[in-house]
């Protein structure tokens, strides 16, 4: 910002300033909004504020509120047309600040201020009267209607405070007292436009403290102080304490409209201490000085600004080409177009600029046009351009100091598949910008503030499909350490959705899970393209989509949420099992938009299985042969069976334990281990399909004919059959085990006699064991056992691959 123009602007305003010589030397200034004095409480509660400020001298600025400004523009504005009646509507807003008067003020102190506050209406209809007659604004008479409000706010304050207190003067008043009070806005200090100013009265007050030499300007209003982000998208936004004069520049260029900028500038001129404070919460206020107390923070702010289109400019015609950037921007300064970002590429081939979006059609076609021989001959490009889009920046003087900052902005946004279409960077190395897609904004302020916040918590947005057994006690146990993963891990794990075969729920803001259940009966009609489709959509940061359930469709859904950078969590076999193509794909995807694949319970609920053997292959090693009992049911079948029940009574009793898949004969037939044995063989490395593998069923044909109730039925007819098999198996002092092989690239299942000296003899209940023989563990091989059933430690092992997706 070039800020030689306050120089002589100063030098203008001791020419026009309303006031004359001050003795007392004033320590601060409050700029009070008017906004904050729209009733007699606030206006009562704000004044007894500024009576604790009276220890030393201060002036007080008051500007006028929002809506009177609003409503006088609008009426000045229409004065121009012949016949508008503005008496009456000045008459009308005349009388209630007349009635604000009589409320506030004792009788005894009314008559002054009731006088004031006729004498500015009585202004105010002169002027329109004036406006009238000329049948036009001019810009002066609208800047002197723009400031009554001020004037009569701050008179009302004065009145107010000097009914009790002594040594206050008003304006240009009685110069000699220690407390000032002046109407922020007064049209005869301004030496520019005051329309085209974002806030005028800051100007002004600015412009005052200079003149005056006061060292402190305070900023009072309703509003946030500077944030870490906006607190409105970021929920775990912090108050920035202090922020240097460059840092404040920067973000203030963003989405923190704390200031007139230009004001800013001025008080940046002449070192002034600026401080913003909320008078809601005025224990939070943030300081903007020449020196700020040091700080291990990499950055201060991160900001953004909406409504941008992003124009290119390309083709070989540019490259070599002396001066080609200064018709860029040449065109665009004759067509009264600010340009906000510019990006280029060292090889001179393109040129990307970022412009408000009510100016983007309007460059496009000035470029067109200073271009048009050169588009025409084909050595530019048509111009482009992309409409919403938004800028995100990082702000902070330490970025210089620390190498890897862009590397780590840029990861954070890759990792949830947010594109940056260009970047952009001061020498300074206090602002690195980007310009995003609009619709990415909310998710990429959350990611960036999660990654250089690290005293915030990260949040998982959980989806989940299922709300079987497994599903149930999922949401269990996630309610159950709601808090302790909060709180000792940093992770907030929001449920954002619930979706079952009949029935789905999405709520953003998270699902109360004490009443889950409830929320998802006032749900609509379960579809789970549409509930994947509205996880898109939503596009919340650090998405996971859980499927609990065996069912063949959600899979198909998978590759759709992966390619949005989201993370897919899978209890379903379906897709880690399917062709080997599919099962390749999922995995690439995952790798290409950086999230995770994770489906550990495919093979032995929460047993570490693959997560171990991912990691074996990962240090080098090589899986040589795999023995392994992976299933809990059929572990916990014949470990139960006995021969003085039938066998259908047992397998019975797994399934109403919940060890059973829905359909337990992809249990009994083999089926289930075979796709587990599978998964384990790709995950080590090998292309293997389902008819590679060689199965050894123990179930006699007829049991796999008919429904479920037919398969109890005829193992109930075959119960000589199971007994056969228990006796042989006791003949041999042996145990029955249903036993998943993989060696030398071949996969076989099937029932063995396992012996008393081999591993798998000693599994109780539902347990499961995996023996990895590798170059490491030859003779004796790596063993992992443990519980291999049940909803209640499938539903653990679910919720433990949902904690990995947040750890890349």
């Amino acid at each position: 910002m070039n800020l030689s123009y306050y120089t002589w602007a100063l030098a203008e305003f001791r020419k026009k300033i309303p006031f004359t010589h001050f003795t007392t030397t004033f320590m601060k200034l409050i700029k009070l909004e008017g906004n904050l004095l729209s009733s007699p409480n606030k206006i009562n509660q704000i004044s007894q504020l500024l009576v604790d400020q009276f220890s030393s001298p201060i002036t007080i600025a008051v500007s006028g509120d929002s809506f009177t400004e609003n409503l006088f523009k609008e009426i000045a504005k229409k004065s121009v047309e012949e016949g508008f009646n503005f008496s009456d509507q000045i008459s009308v807003i005349e009388s209630k600040h007349l009635a604000l008067v009589r409320e506030i003020l004792p009788i005894t102190n009314q008559s002054p201020v009731l006088s004031f506050v006729k004498k500015r209406f009585n202004e105010l209809e002169d002027l329109c009267k004036g406006i009238q007659l000329l049948g036009e604004a001019p810009e002066k008479a609208l800047e002197e209607i723009n400031s009554i409000p001020s004037k009569i706010l701050s008179y009302l304050i004065y009145s107010i405070l000097s009914a009790d207190q002594k040594n206050i003067s008003y304006h240009a008043i009685g110069e000699q007292n220690n407390i000032h009070i002046i109407p922020a806005l007064y049209s005869s200090v301004s030496n520019r436009s005051m329309q085209s100013m974002q806030s005028p009265s800051d100007w002004a007050v600015a412009k005052y403290a200079c003149e005056v030499n006061i060292p402190v300007v305070e900023f009072w209003n309703n509003k946030n102080t500077y944030y870490t982000a906006d607190p409105f998208i970021v929920k775990n936004a912090k108050p920035i304490t202090d922020l240097s004069y460059e840092e404040a520049i920067e973000l203030l260029n963003y989405d923190q409209h704390m200031i007139d900028p230009v004001a800013l500038g001025l008080l940046i001129e002449n070192k002034v201490l600026v401080r913003f404070l909320n008078i809601n919460q005025p224990e939070i206020f943030t300081e903007i000085k020449n020196e700020v107390s040091s700080t291990k923070e990499i950055i201060k702010g991160i900001s953004s600004l909406d409504e941008i289109s992003l124009i290119s400019i390309e083709g070989s015609g540019m490259i070599g080409v002396p001066g080609f950037a200064k018709r860029v921007f040449s065109s665009l300064y004759d067509a009264n177009i600010n340009v906000i970002l510019i990006s280029q590429g060292a090889s001179e081939h393109s040129i990307c600029i970022a412009v408000k979006s009510v100016n983007a059609a309007h460059a496009s076609k000035q470029l067109s046009q200073s271009f048009e021989h050169e588009i025409e001959a084909g050595v530019i490009k048509k111009i482009k351009c992309i409409n919403d889009v938004s800028i995100i920046a990082l702000v902070g003087d330490n970025m210089r100091s620390h190498p890897g900052t862009s590397g780590k902005m840029f990861g954070a946004l890759g990792r949830n598949g947010i594109n940056i279409l260009a970047i952009a960077q001061g020498a300074n190395e206090k602002n690195i910008s980007a310009v995003i897609k609009s619709a990415d904004k909310s998710k990429a302020l959350n990611v960036l503030h999660e990654s250089f916040f690290e005293f915030t918590k990260k949040e998982i947005n959980a989806f989940v499909v299922g709300t079987g057994n497994v599903g149930k006690k999922l949401i269990q146990q996630i309610e159950k350490q709601f808090n302790h993963i909060e709180f000792a891990q940093n992770i907030r794990l929001n449920i954002a959705g619930i979706c079952n075969s009949r029935l789905m729920a999405i709520q953003p803001s998270g699902v109360i899970l004490s009443n889950w259940e409830e929320v998802l009966q006032q749900g609509s009609i379960s579809d789970i393209e549409t509930f994947t489709d509205e996880m898109v959509k939503l596009n919340l940061r650090n998405s996971v989509l859980i499927d609990v359930t065996a069912n063949q469709i959600v899979p198909e859904t998978y590759s759709k949420v992966l390619k949005k950078s989201m993370s897919v969590v899978a209890c379903n076999k379906i897709a880690a099992s399917d062709r080997y193509s599919k099962y390749k794909d999922l995995k690439a995807l995952a790798l290409e938009y950086n999230c995770k694949f994770l489906f550990e319970t495919n093979v032995g609920a929460a047993l570490p299985i693959i997560g171990t053997l991912n990691d074996i292959i990962k240090s080098g090693d090589r899986i040589h042969k795999m023995e392994a009992v992976l299933s809990g049911t059929l572990n916990y079948v014949f470990n139960h069976y006995n021969g003085e029940r039938p066998f259908a009574e047992v397998v019975r009793d797994a399934q109403k334990e919940g060890y059973t898949e829905p359909d337990p004969r992809l249990d009994l037939s083999g089926t289930d281990v075979m796709r587990k044995i599978m998964i384990l063989a790709r995950e080590a490395g090998h292309t293997l399909e389902m008819s590679d593998i060689a199965c050894n069923s123990f179930l006699p044909e007829s049991c796999m004919k008919g429904d479920v109730e037919n398969f109890y039925n005829e193992m109930q007819k075959n119960e000589s059959h199971f007994k056969d098999l228990l006796n042989k198996a006791n003949e041999q002092n042996a145990k029955l085990k249903f036993v998943a092989s993989f060696e030398n690239g071949k996969a076989a299942v099937g029932l063995k006699h396992i012996r008393p000296e081999n591993e798998m003899f000693h599994l109780y209940g539902k347990d499961n064991i995996v023996l990895f023989y590798t170059d490491r563990y030859f003779d004796q091989p790596l063993v992992i056992k443990g519980a291999g059933a049940g909803a209640d430690v499938t539903a653990s092992g679910v919720f433990a691959d949902i904690l990995r997706t947040i750890n890349q």
